[in-house]
């Protein structure tokens, strides 16, 4: 069905004339119908009919992709999806996805731009992948609670997360530091729901990036490493 941009209650209270906004069913444009138009054509149409479309090559278009519905795997897990072509052209990326976890997981993956990964995080994974190579460790996943951990060891059920300036002080206002710790609070009680040790790093005091004042965080990581892997080899 047609996208509206409008509420159940703007709706009602249009006047008869008055113009609404929809986005195609078919190419994603925006277009305006008046409410007399909708009115009408949904009493012949119940089902929405041309009303779901910014122009009848759109209908038309629509109805035939219906019938030539294509077969196509998910871009993260390869999953068999059954897509229509106006669905697939709408996609930017090319790409097609089975659930917005694997569209999420594909895109931190994928990333290119706009990276929210800061310069200790890259080095960390550069360290650990170093240190730890025959050991399986997961860097921002979502897979294990629903939501971001910065590292994720899954045999061990050990995670971190790097803590900065951000989850302490109110830099970018109060409202974002109440959300900032609300969800570290979610996580932490995710972690718990989910047996797995939870270690936060406060890296608030490192001002600005260098290999030299990283090297304490790398210390700590790895010693809670070797003493959860001590412990697990014991078992």
């Amino acid at each position: 069905m047609t996208t509206k941009l409008f509420t159940d209650q703007e709706f009602t209270s249009a006047k008869y004339n008055d113009v609404l906004e929809f986005e195609c069913e078919q190419c994603g444009t925006v277009f305006t119908k008046t409410k007399a138009y909708i009115v009408n054509k949904l009493r012949r149409h119940p089902n929405g009919g041309d009303a779901s479309f910014c122009s009848r090559a759109c209908h038309t278009t629509h109805r035939n992709d219906i019938s030539i519905a294509v077969d196509v795997s998910c871009s993260q897990c390869g999953a068999l999806l059954v897509r229509l072509p106006s669905e697939i052209r709408q996609s930017k990326s090319g790409n097609s996805f089975c659930c917005q976890s694997c569209a999420a997981t594909y895109n931190n993956t994928h990333k290119t731009t706009g990276t929210r990964r800061s310069k200790l995080e890259v080095y960390l994974e550069e360290e650990l992948t170093r240190l730890y190579h025959d050991l399986e460790i997961v860097y921002n996943g979502k897979d294990a609670i629903g939501s971001e951990l910065d590292i994720y060891i899954p045999s061990l059920s050990l995670a971190f997360e790097l803590n900065g300036i951000y989850h302490y002080e109110p830099i970018h206002g109060q409202e974002k530091l109440d959300s900032i710790v609300a969800n570290d609070s979610s996580k932490f009680r995710d972690c718990i729901s989910n047996s797995i040790s939870l270690c936060i790093i406060d890296s608030s005091r490192q001002k600005r990036f260098t290999a030299k004042s990283s090297a304490e965080y790398v210390e700590i990581i790895c010693d809670i490493i070797n003493s959860a892997l001590s412990l697990s080899n014991r078992i």
